[in-house]
């Protein structure tokens, strides 16, 4: 007795209701709430004229190669400093998330030696940092340790030496900072001040408005940041901004879709007023990305000079507000206006049953599943079995071509997500007419998970009317149904859980 299409369509589309309403009704919710402006950041004033007068960049230079022990391990580092008489002011680099090799930075240190700073760019630790534990504290140590290295060169100030921090850097430079008095300012570039978590999740909302992604797609994405377990994701900087005494420079630019910068400049003004520190300034640069270039080309107009004429100036340029005499103050926050839609949420902590963990041994159960039935069959073979009943011989090997189409499936779905997800990384960083991509990648899994919903169906009715019709599976076959048809059911829950089934696409 076979059953009806009519029949299986009506059982597939109540499966696929009930499956999208779990995307709808288990936590965590995100809803992200528009941002309200502090009217400070509505219209700001222009940056003044002279932090952006030229600046000459020609002086001939020195290159040297140090090694530097520091906590298990030793790191390689390059300073340049001008050949001109004088002790000058320096800056140490810290990088931002990566690997953080020093070439990255050589235009910026080189550029800036020339200008009469000296500088220091080294490689990043690899022992005790990786993609999953990072120790902003240990980093600190590190970035302390360079800092060591210039104040002790004789055609240095110390007073004037001090740290640059992009990014994820940004989070280091404050507790370096609070540690230490050695530390004579803190350039924070790009710097997120809120915890990565809620500066992830916002830059995942941006880039995909900017990609044209499908609602959908942030809600795979958040999903899945929530089950990830990373020891740094709650990382709150305020109590080390609060503990910075030094001057600080901010600077952010209005094309970065990588951090919340309203947010960020509010945190961090919060945070130093709360720690007594007035002494900083905040600058904004038009078409800036998060790399303070444009389009990831050349240097926005104005970081250089802004950076220089700042880190020169010093102990003048310290505080804006109380400029030396004879100078007009300049206002704290200024430059181009910032335009931020939406608020940095908080990503909830994912609930036991859609945790790590259990993900982790969804996708074992399941691949184990696929293989059990192959595996003991062939077992079966080796040790040698009795002839197939006649029914047996008709009615398994077309369920056995089902299940094979299963495997692949459930197979094609976990690597076409996987895929996806590389896809969005590297559309977020080049984004010019990547929406065409994001869309079919989009409907390839959202496609797969529906096949792999009705061949869920189809191979169970198959074996139910196979079983009508006298088929007795053997106990190879029992694991092969009991794999095969239990492994694409877990399959689908996970894939229920990341809205792969919900409305709208």
């Amino acid at each position: 007795m076979r059953v009806g299409r009519g029949v299986l369509g009506v059982a597939a589309g109540l499966i696929m209701a009930a499956l999208a309403t779990v995307g709808y009704t288990l936590p965590p919710p995100f809803d992200p709430s528009p941002l309200t402006v502090d009217p400070a950041f509505r219209t700001l004033p222009p940056q003044p004229a002279h932090e952006l007068r030229p600046v000459s960049a020609t002086a001939p230079v020195s290159v040297r190669e140090v090694t530097v022990p520091a906590r298990g391990t030793t790191l390689e580092a390059t300073i340049r400093a001008p050949l001109t008489p004088g002790r000058h002011p320096a800056l140490v680099f810290v990088q931002g998330a990566g690997p953080g090799v020093r070439n990255e930075f050589d235009a910026q240190a080189e550029w800036l030696a020339r200008a009469g700073v000296v500088t220091l760019v080294y490689d990043k630790r690899t022992v005790g940092y990786d993609f999953r534990h990072r120790d902003f504290g240990l980093l600190a140590d590190d970035a302390l340790r360079m800092l060591a290295q210039l104040r002790g060169r004789a055609d240095v100030d110390p007073a004037r030496t001090g740290l640059w921090g992009v990014s994820e850097g940004s989070w280091v430079v404050p507790i370096a900072a609070s540690r230490s008095a050695d530390v004579g300012f803190a350039v924070l570039v790009s710097a997120p001040n809120v915890s990565p978590v809620r500066q992830v999740s916002w830059a995942l909302g941006e880039q995909l408005d900017r990609l044209h992604a499908p609602s959908g797609v942030r809600e795979l994405l958040i999903r899945a940041m929530s089950a990830v377990d990373m020891n740094f994701l709650r990382h709150d900087g305020v109590p080390a901004l609060r503990g910075t005494r030094q001057p600080v420079l901010a600077l952010y630019g209005t094309r970065d879709p990588s951090i919340p910068f309203v947010e960020s400049s509010q945190t961090l003004t919060r945070a130093l007023a709360e720690g007594g520190n007035s002494a900083y300034t905040i600058r904004y640069l038009e078409g800036a990305d998060h790399g303070m270039r444009v389009h990831g080309g050349p240097f926005a107009p104005g970081y250089l000079e802004t950076l220089a004429n700042w880190v020169r100036g010093l102990p003048g340029t310290a505080d804006p507000a109380a400029p030396p005499s004879g100078s007009p103050p300049s206002p704290r926050i200024a430059g181009a206006t910032p335009v931020q839609r939406y608020e940095a949420s908080d990503v909830p902590s994912a609930p036991w049953y859609a945790g790590g963990t259990v993900l982790g041994l969804t996708l074992c159960l399941a691949a184990v599943g696929y293989v059990a039935g192959p595996v003991a069959a062939m077992v079966v073979r080796l040790r040698g079995s009795r002839p197939q009943a006649e029914a047996n011989a008709r009615l398994w090997p077309p369920i056995r071509r089902r299940f094979r189409r299963m495997a692949w499936t459930g197979a094609g779905l976990l690597a076409s997500v996987l895929a996806f997800i590389t896809l969005l990384v590297l559309f977020s960083v080049n984004q010019a007419g990547a929406w065409p991509a994001v869309l079919a990648g989009w409907l390839v899994i959202r496609g797969l998970a529906v096949l792999m919903l009705l061949q869920e169906v189809t191979a169970t009715a198959a074996v139910v009317s196979a079983l009508r019709e006298g088929w007795q599976p053997s106990r190879p076959q029992h694991v092969a149904i009991a794999g095969v048809l239990g492994s694409t059911g877990l399959l689908l829950v996970a894939a229920a859980y990341y809205g792969l089934f919900a409305f709208p696409w």
